[in-house]
């Protein structure tokens, strides 16, 4: 056990997490052969900040540079443990396609599985915490029986997806690790809450002439319309990761100017682009330079609500993403779009409903970083006293950060 086993106080984890993401941020974008001139302390939360990210498998072959003793063991131990778990999460997929093709069930198999497939990634290099697909509303019963047939039950049932796991717990631990636990994710429509506005793009990621088994995304752009949903969805709640924008910029490499504008016609009057469009991508471009062209920018920019530019024109990836330590009582404000929306959405953050207070007892039960912290199981009112006279930390950043002190450097 380090000397270090003691955690820093919160300021001091906050400058160590938001130096090391935005370097390796960069460096992941576009290497250099500087090494950083980090400290003990720092080079854990490099450490730490690879995990919340989910990029050491990359970062294992992108770095010119080598860490201290240690360092390149463990990129190389989460690509090791990332290929070995993709091997299982593919052997599993083959066995639901199969049954499904059996059963006559079409599914669009979504985000990390379609990415692999169309040949963005490698088996290693990017991780995927569970297997996502979407089906119609009339298929989920036989999809349900499906999944649960490979001895997995139902764990979360919400409004926007069903999750199911299998017996026995996770390896746990710092990052990946080819032993947790393979989630399967199963979507009747395609949405986000931003942050209370229900974004709907089913229609364009489902295929129009579906056959049983996995079908693809029907074309390029409904696959960069999904990650980009997903990505502005995780920005609202202070999620987004850094292999979100690996995402988002390798999937803009291959788009052709005929795509850009299929995206521009998909806004709600037919003619401008989606509003929620500009901030990920907005985002991913202060890393990855020139990922959307000039003038399809212009078009996303003069979409995009004049509120929500200017709050994100002043974010970093560490802002709107685990690396920041703090809680925020209204995390997604800044994508209200009215103030009425602004107030619904503040009342719902103080007098949360039924199901977010289901998918928090979820976590409690379920999320090693939640049974780790007394944050869950707080009431309300006692969250609420807590947001007005201190600032609390995130019970999964700080828990990432007690693994990463837990183990030799």
């Amino acid at each position: 056990m380090s000397a270090l086993a003691t955690i820093p106080q919160p300021e001091v984890v906050q400058q160590a997490l938001r130096a090391t993401t935005e370097r390796l941020a960069h460096e992941l974008a576009c290497p250099t052969s500087a090494t950083p001139d980090w400290s003990e302390f720092e080079w854990r939360a490099a450490r730490a900040a690879v995990a919340i990210h989910g990029v050491g498998p990359l970062l294992a072959g992108t770095l010119r540079w080598q860490g201290p003793p240690g360092w390149e063991a463990f990129l190389a131990d989460q690509r090791a443990h990332t290929r070995e778990r993709h091997a299982r999460m593919e052997k599993l997929a083959q066995l639901i396609e199969q049954r499904a093709r059996d059963a006559g069930i079409p599914m669009v198999a979504l985000k990390g599985a379609a990415l692999h497939a169309l040949g963005f990634y490698a088996p290693g290099e990017r991780p995927m915490a569970d297997l996502d697909y979407l089906v119609e509303e009339p298929d989920m019963a036989a999809a349900t029986t499906l999944i649960e047939a490979q001895r997995y039950h139902e764990e979360l049932h919400c409004w926007r997806n069903r999750i199911f796991k299998p017996e026995g717990a996770s390896a746990g631990g710092l990052g990946e690790h080819r032993d947790n636990q393979i989630k399967i994710e199963l979507h009747w429509r395609i949405r986000e809450r931003l942050p209370l506005e229900v974004i709907d793009i089913s229609e364009i990621v489902y295929p129009p002439a579906p056959r049983p088994g996995f079908n693809p995304y029907p074309s390029l752009p409904a696959l960069l319309m999904h990650l980009v949903l997903h990505a502005a969805g995780s920005m609202t709640c202070g999620e987004v990761r850094l292999m979100h924008l690996h995402d988002l910029a390798l999937v803009c490499g291959r788009m052709q100017p005929e795509d850009w504008q299929t995206i521009l016609r998909q806004g709600e009057r037919g003619n401008r682009a989606p509003w929620w469009f500009l901030p990920p991508l907005q985002l991913a471009s202060r890393y990855y330079a020139n990922i959307v062209p000039g003038a399809v920018l212009s078009e996303l920019q003069n979409s995009c609500p004049a509120r929500l530019r200017r709050f994100i024109a002043s974010r970093s990836l560490t802002d709107v993403s685990l690396s920041s330590v703090w809680i925020r009582a209204f995390p997604g404000l800044g994508w209200s779009r009215s103030l009425h929306e602004s107030a619904r959405y503040m009342f719902r953050r103080v007098y949360p409903d039924a199901e977010a207070r289901s998918i928090r007892q979820d976590s409690m039960a379920n999320a090693a970083w939640a049974s780790d912290s007394s944050w869950q199981g707080l009431s309300q009112k006692s969250r609420i006293i807590r947001w007005m006279t201190s600032r609390p930390t995130r019970p999964a950043t700080m828990y990432v950060i007690r693994e990463t002190l837990a183990q030799p450097l």
